[in-house]
């Protein structure tokens, strides 16, 4: 990265944050504070107070998330596989590690277990002490936190055991690469019931198409049922970030639980059922492009 790219430089706005996407374009934030900087064994991780934003959570140079628009993300991850099983009871996060994905998963009453299974220690710490109202479930008696390896947790976990699976990992480089492989989504089919449903994170279809593409061609490989879905997420590149849904049968437009959805409606600010329905309608190059 050359030095005028590098991601935290003072200029006549203060200091300034900046992540680059590809590197001739950015967004940035003007920064009141760094709260914490740490340098993990797999990652750099540093806490922002913005002045717009609220807290700034970035990993290896790239935005996690924010304080103000981190619900557009989690909600949607989360009530749409949700709302759309019938009865999810055991739900695996893989990555996750802010904790937000946890804390709409253990609104549904249905559910029994929400395990985290997350590579690095040192974001969950980060998280709990300076972000509590995002990290707000770890004390939940529904949640078994697993501090390790998510490909692994997958490859040795017992066939069919669980209803719904959210990979809410990182950017594709790193300790998350193995999180887009053929052989990763083999084995989130195999310890998914008949009825499971796995939800993750596909990148922008702005800016990292081919990735996308990748994503839905394998998860087409094996499964049945397999569609992306959209959220609006100011922060992240392009504003407009996609999700992949695949699932053993499950249509998620047509099965909503329209009486379970009416509690989490009420209870959060982003997911709504006409957004979960609007959130599957694509772009026409996005249609082409993946052949949907």
């Amino acid at each position: 990265m050359s030095e005028q790219n590098l991601p935290t430089q003072e200029n006549a706005m203060g200091l300034v944050f900046t992540e680059w996407f590809p590197e001739s374009t950015g967004l940035s934030f003007r920064i009141v504070q760094t709260i914490e900087s740490a340098q993990s064994p797999l990652q750099m991780i540093e806490l922002y107070e913005t002045e717009t934003h609220g807290k700034l959570l970035v990993m290896d140079g790239c935005v996690m998330l924010t304080e103000r628009d981190e619900v557009a993300y989690h909600e949607m991850i989360v009530h749409v596989p949700l709302l759309s099983h019938p009865n999810p009871k055991r739900v695996l996060v893989i990555g996750g590690g802010d904790g937000g994905t946890l804390r709409e998963v253990v609104r549904h009453p249905s559910v029994e277990l929400a395990r985290q299974v997350e590579i690095d220690g040192e974001v969950v710490r980060i998280c709990k002490e300076h972000l509590p109202k995002i990290a707000a479930a770890y004390d939940n008696p529904k949640v078994d936190l697993i501090i390790g390896d998510g490909i692994e947790h997958v490859k040795t976990a017992p066939d069919g055991s669980y209803d719904i699976v959210l990979i809410d990992s990182t950017d594709p480089f790193g300790p998350a690469l193995g999180l887009f492989g053929e052989e990763f989504y083999r084995n989130v089919d195999r310890i998914l019931a008949d009825d499971g449903i796995m939800v993750c994170q596909a990148e922008s279809a702005w800016y990292n198409m081919p990735m996308l593409k990748v994503i839905v061609e394998t998860l087409q490989k094996i499964f049945p049922v397999v569609k992306t879905f959209s959220s609006q997420i100011p922060v992240y590149p392009s504003g407009t970030w996609s999700f992949g849904y695949a699932s053993k049968g499950i249509d998620p437009v047509a099965d909503v639980d329209q009486e379970r959805a009416e509690p989490i409606e009420e209870g959060g600010q982003y997911y709504n059922r006409d957004l979960h329905k609007a959130a599957f309608a694509q772009p026409s190059f996005v249609k082409r492009e993946l052949g949907l």
